[in-house]
């Protein structure tokens, strides 16, 4: 799953992975997850701010549901736009 979002003149493509964790023991995997991946674009250009970068939930765990990663990863996304780039304007 990929969304793209104009976000405060970027570009915020988000997509989702599926991720098996390895439990503590190494043999078993935990419970299936999903990850965010997310790329930041200037709205004008096609090469990417940095590059991707994984997120999952605060605990270091992957998220429960696509959803909740695709909701993650756009939160991330704009947090880091705001941050990094919009610092002036709030």
């Amino acid at each position: 799953m990929t969304r793209s979002y104009d976000y405060e003149g970027f570009m915020l493509d988000i997509s989702v992975e599926s991720d098996i964790s390895i439990g503590p023991n190494r043999r078993e995997p935990t419970r299936p997850g999903y990850v965010a991946i997310v790329r930041i674009f200037q709205a004008a250009s096609t090469v990417a701010v940095f590059s991707p970068l994984r997120f999952g939930e605060a605990s270091g765990r992957p998220f429960a549901t696509e959803a909740d990663a695709l909701i993650g990863g756009y939160s991330a996304a704009c947090k880091l736009v705001d941050d990094l780039f919009c610092h002036d304007r709030h």
